[in-house]
């Protein structure tokens, strides 16, 4: 079903999740009857605190799966037929479209990776007059500003060659290390790629200098520009706004005579006391700063670290923007995370499989994927209210049915430009709250699709085979969890906010796509009932107390039931989207890890937060990777190396797993029956078996990547304590 430009069609699973469904409900709350039915029977503390934790662990696990299977209920795949587009909009009629890509700090985003972001959006094949790039740098640094004038010539030589020449992976770095170049002639491939090493020595040199040396300065107007980073009082977090058009795409030719995009290089103004709202601040900056000089009626968002894999996917997006029944109400056209250099196996789970295209799929089918914070081409009429109530910005300029007529470097564009960047520009305004992208939270991505989605837009995941972005993914442990940490910590802000998805959420979208939106926010949650059944079923078998139905009991087959039942089907779930079980099985142990680690963290940086004690704040995640830690990577080696008190609760319970199976195993050969404590002797061995990565670092590896001393030692003196304590009490 669809139309010329695109098609979709439902998933033949559908029925198998509502039947499943169905079951699986009931078989919940048979689980929940008979934790009520032994509550009432209980007659000690001890049995009472038990069941008591299991049944709130159990309601949260059967709320977690119910808002899974949000998704599950209407799963749509569509397609684009960007080879169509033609035939119904002319090339000289495509919507221009305003690009934002975000930095924020050069030692941990290298200049280089952004420039090589930046190349392959400025080459998409598309009418190159109607693109305008913007880079936002927050780290306020020359050396990123460099990278960018660099890239502005390379530019010239680079959109020309991949135009004549039909490259399909436009990001040089990339084109340039793989084995596979086309037709191209080797001597003008050859010369190109020196143009690029060239290039890159250059932006490297500046970034191990720390400064751009005066050698590297050709001319006035970069003198002039250079010396704005130079002036008394200037730091990142301290520094007037910055503004610096690199490519008048109106003025400015490549090497065979065609026009080029626009290029625009922004810093934003910074004042230490003034609130800047991290990246959706930025965001909303260029928002401002693109309205007053191009005002697109698209704009794309994207990650710096997430360079352009296919040029064709501007066509793809205008498939469905251009599709008259789909105007009114899509507020956007979301395309999936999808990443480069993930290891055989995805030890960490970095593919984030459900989170980018599983669940959007289900979201398909409800008009409600996720924003995700990159790869989204948004109509920007969206950032100004619903669609059928327009929220008017405080200048006419700002409007998104504004007509830009002057060139963006007259001097009254940047003027208003600098105007609007002003760190107090927001003062007393509706941006971050009614206008475009929302304050209140760090996953300012998931805020603000929502928020759109209440006010009634919809949107569309857009899936192709070959992906229209890819990125890099962390390599360490403590990248990954810190990742996760801060989403988890930006989810939280959403849930005990007003604006609660299962409240405020279905009172404006409906129930199901509410509880899709609760999905998200419910993810710190999973920490409770990870916690709980990594530690009392063990402590309790070390103690010998049985808390779960003999394998002869009826109740012990429902609990099998809904422990296979759950895996068998997210299992289901990786193999159908073309991921494989060894990467499900490492993706399910990184979400118990997760449950003891980040998720818990972020339940406490939370409360503190809200305590009014000072927190470490936003962390930029480190895209540097060192080459012994990419060796290890590759071979399926998970990255500790460093203390972090994020790695003590996992740690901590590895070791009573692995106490508690040891022990068990024991007493069950000498004493105990096998019938009475096979479920708590197999909750154990499963946590052992998920844990085998840590018992591999704490004990066998020698390398740079294994477990800290530290983390081994205070986590045996936790588990000891825990162990010890609760056989005093028990």
């Amino acid at each position: 079903m669809g139309t010329l430009l695109h098609t979709y069609k439902h998933m033949p699973c559908i029925t198998f999740n509502r039947v499943f469904a169905f079951i699986y409900t009931w078989a919940i709350l048979a689980l929940i009857y008979h934790h009520l039915l032994t509550l009432h029977h209980s007659t000690t503390v001890i049995s009472v605190v038990t069941t008591t934790s299991l049944l709130i662990s159990d309601l949260i696990l059967a709320f977690a799966w119910a808002a899974t299977n949000s998704v599950r209920i209407r799963p749509i795949l569509r397609k684009a037929y960007p080879e169509n587009l033609e035939k119904v909009i002319k090339p000289k009629d495509f919507p221009h479209i305003d690009i934002f890509i975000c930095t924020a700090d050069p030692y941990k985003e290298p200049p280089m990776n952004v420039v090589n972001t930046a190349l392959s959006l400025l080459s998409y094949d598309y009418p190159p007059e109607k693109l305008s790039v913007y880079v936002s740098d927050d780290g306020g640094s020359e050396l990123t500003l460099f990278a960018f004038m660099e890239a502005a010539k390379f530019a010239k030589i680079w959109l020309p060659f991949c135009r004549e020449n039909n490259i399909m992976d436009r990001c040089p770095e990339v084109y340039f290390s793989s084995n596979y170049h086309g037709s191209v002639e080797l001597e003008i491939l050859e010369e190109i790629k020196m143009m690029y090493e060239s290039m890159k020595i250059r932006v490297e040199n500046v970034v191990e200098r720390v400064e751009v040396c005066h050698h590297y300065i050709t001319d006035e107007s970069q003198h002039q520009a250079f010396n704005k980073f130079r002036k008394p009082g200037f730091t990142r977090a301290n520094h007037p706004t910055i503004i610096q058009v690199l490519i008048e795409g109106a003025k400015e030719e490549d090497n065979k005579g065609q026009l080029m995009p626009n290029l625009v290089y922004l810093s934003r103004e910074k004042i230490q006391k003034s609130r800047h709202n991290f990246k959706a601040g930025a965001l909303n900056c260029l928002l401002r700063v693109s309205s007053v000089m191009t005002n697109a009626p698209i704009v794309l968002t994207q990650d710096c670290d997430m360079y352009s894999n296919d040029p064709q996917t501007p066509k793809m997006a205008l498939c469905y923007i251009s599709d008259p029944l789909a105007q009114p109400n899509l507020g956007y056209v979301q395309f999936p995370q999808r990443y480069h250099g993930i290891n055989k196996n995805d030890i960490y789970g970095g593919e984030f499989l459900r989170l980018f295209i599983a669940n959007p799929v289900g979201g398909n089918g409800l008009q409600d994927p996720h924003y995700v914070g990159t790869g989204c081409f948004f109509l920007r009429r969206a950032f100004f209210g619903g669609p059928t109530s327009v929220v008017p910005p405080e200048i006419q300029e700002l409007r998104p049915d504004h007509v830009v007529e002057k060139p963006i470097t007259a001097q009254p564009i940047i003027d208003l430009a600098h105007h609007v960047a002003r760190c107090d520009y927001e003062n007393n305004t509706k941006w971050g709250f009614q206008l475009g992208f929302r304050y209140g939270s760090l996953v300012e991505d998931y805020f603000t699709g929502y928020k759109m989605h209440c006010e009634g837009w919809e949107s569309i995941f857009c899936h192709p085979s070959r992906p229209a972005f890819l990125g890099d993914v962390p390599i360490t442990f403590i990248d990954a969890v810190s990742q996760t940490k801060r989403w988890a910590i930006g989810l939280l802000e959403v849930f005990f906010s007003k604006h609660m998805p299962l409240i405020f959420g279905t009172q404006y979208m409906g129930f199901l796509t509410g509880l899709c939106y609760a999905h998200n926010t419910f993810w710190p949650i999973w920490s409770l009932p990870i916690t709980i059944y990594s530690f009392i079923p063990q402590i309790a078998f070390l103690n010998g107390v049985c808390i779960f139905p003999k394998v002869t009991d009826p109740w012990f087959l429902l609990y099998v039931f809904l422990f296979l039942g759950a895996y068998m089907q997210d299992c289901y779930d990786f193999v159908i989207f073309g991921s494989t079980y060894k990467r499900w099985w490492n993706d399910q142990r990184m979400w118990l890890i997760k449950g003891l680690s980040p998720f818990l963290f972020a339940f406490v940086e939370y409360t503190i937060k809200h305590l009014g004690i000072a927190t470490q704040g936003f962390n930029v995640t480190s895209k540097v990777q060192d080459d012994e830690q990419s060796k290890r990577y590759e071979q399926g080696l998970m990255e500790f190396g460093v203390h972090s008190p994020m790695f003590v609760p996992f740690t901590t319970a590895s070791i009573v797993n692995l106490f508690a199976l040891i022990i068990g195993i024991i007493r069950m050969l000498t004493l105990w029956s096998f019938k009475t404590s096979f479920m708590q002797l197999f909750i154990a061995g499963f946590g052992v078996l998920n844990s085998w990565p840590i018992y591999e670092a704490m004990v066998i590896r020698s390398d740079k990547g294994q477990m800290a001393t530290k983390t081994i030692v205070i986590s045996f003196c936790w588990a000891f304590v825990l162990c010890g304590a609760t056989s005093l009490i028990l």
